[in-house]
């Protein structure tokens, strides 16, 4: 097996369970590269530290697997990896919800999520993609699912020199899903849907929304297939108005409305950053959802997406009812949550409102985060009672 020694002292954050060793902490190697084959890392005076994937063609060279120098790394190592997975999520009994979040599972580069009797599946690592066959095979063991769908159609795996892809990697059947989320039914696209299909880490964020739509007109910003739109129907709002640019997310929202028989929803095709501008909107919502794409994929873009997320924030300060409700949200992992508090209370200053604080959320407990890891906690929800 390969070693890979590191520099001095680059091993404290490894044993301290970070999950990654990138190039730059890496001073040899000792045997023949084979990428995305398990290698051993050893420190710089050649003590053991852990077991992970080589690829030397990634920034991210190893993605660390044990800190055991006893583990056999083979399928039944994965098989435990993603029992242990499975567990927790059997401890929430949630019908759509992610069942492995890579690294912070334990498993790195591997997503994987139900919606159902059925699984959408991510390789987003070469030595996960290398084992695509066994990992299917466990999942099929473990889960008893009726089929499976790869969505490794990312351009992450660019990074690890491989090709997006996506199909059926068992069975065939209808890629578009019913699911149940907090007795609401909806269709899932796991074939051409966001993500993997749907924003399962929203779950208890959209579950929120009963503390403050009753009787309230509201607007989901950002709607993509209406999850916190829906929400709102049920919970009793007066009117929703969901919002999105692609009418493939509109017409979504409208077949989930009438599914559910909620009729006090419209979906609206529109640009959401003109629609947040137009004065004829102002004093119009009791409560808005704020939950754009991430504005930021890198710490180049960071500057441009502070600007972007506190335009539409201010925007929506400025059209919302006074005394209204304002759930806004950042998935952006290099929006740290101090910076993007400092983002909204800017934007509070810039539209002449003030602001209540009243929770800060992130994601879904379905979506962990290693304490060493924190850009694992990537989505931040604030929300806010504006005046």
């Amino acid at each position: 097996m390969l070693k890979v020694i590191l520099n001095k002292n680059e091993e404290e954050n490894i044993l301290n369970g970070y999950p990654w060793v990138f190039n730059n902490e890496i001073i040899n190697f000792e045997g023949p590269i084979e990428n995305g084959k398990v290698c051993s890392v050893y420190t710089y005076d050649h003590q053991f530290v852990a077991y992970g994937f080589l690829n030397t063609n990634s920034k991210i060279m190893v993605r660390i697997l044990s800190l055991d120098e006893n583990e056999i790394i083979n399928k039944d190592f994965f098989e435990k990896r993603i029992s242990y997975a499975l567990e927790h999520r059997k401890t929430l009994g949630w019908d759509a919800t992610r069942l492995i979040f890579s690294e912070a599972d334990f498993l790195p580069g591997l997503i994987v999520d139900k919606y159902g009797d059925y699984l959408s599946v991510q390789f987003m690592s070469l030595g996960m993609d290398m084992i695509k066959q066994d990992i299917v095979d466990i999942l099929v063991k473990l889960t008893g699912c009726k089929g499976i769908y790869e969505r490794s159609d990312m351009p992450v795996r660019e990074k690890e020199g491989l090709l997006q892809v996506k199909g059926f990697l068992y069975g065939k059947f209808d890629p578009r899903v019913e699911i149940i989320e907090d007795d609401i039914h909806m269709i899932v696209d796991m074939e051409n849907g966001q993500k993997t299909g749907y924003f399962l880490d929203q779950k208890l964020n959209r579950d929120i929304l009963r503390l403050y739509t009753k009787n309230r007109n509201v607007l989901d910003a950002f709607s993509n297939v209406g999850g916190f739109a829906l929400h709102a129907c049920k919970y009793g709002a007066s009117h929703v108005d969901a919002c999105d640019i692609s009418k493939r997310a509109c017409d979504e929202i409208t077949n989930n409305a009438k599914l559910n028989g909620f009729t006090q929803l419209e979906a609206k095709c529109v640009d959401v950053f003109d629609y947040l501008h137009d004065d004829a909107n102002k004093d119009k919502y009791d409560l808005i959802v704020l939950d754009p794409p991430a504005f930021s994929k890198s710490k180049d873009s960071l500057k441009k997406a502070y600007r972007g997320y506190k335009d539409i924030n201010m925007q929506a300060m400025k059209i919302i009812k006074s005394g209204g409700y304002l759930l806004t949200f950042s998935c952006s992992q290099h929006m740290t949550p101090d910076l993007f508090m400092q983002m909204v209370s800017e934007a509070a200053h810039d539209a002449n409102r003030t602001v209540q604080f009243l929770d800060f959320r992130i994601q879904s407990p379905d979506h962990p985060a290693l304490l060493e890891a924190g850009e694992q906690l990537y989505l931040k929800c604030l929300i806010l009672r504006v005046k």
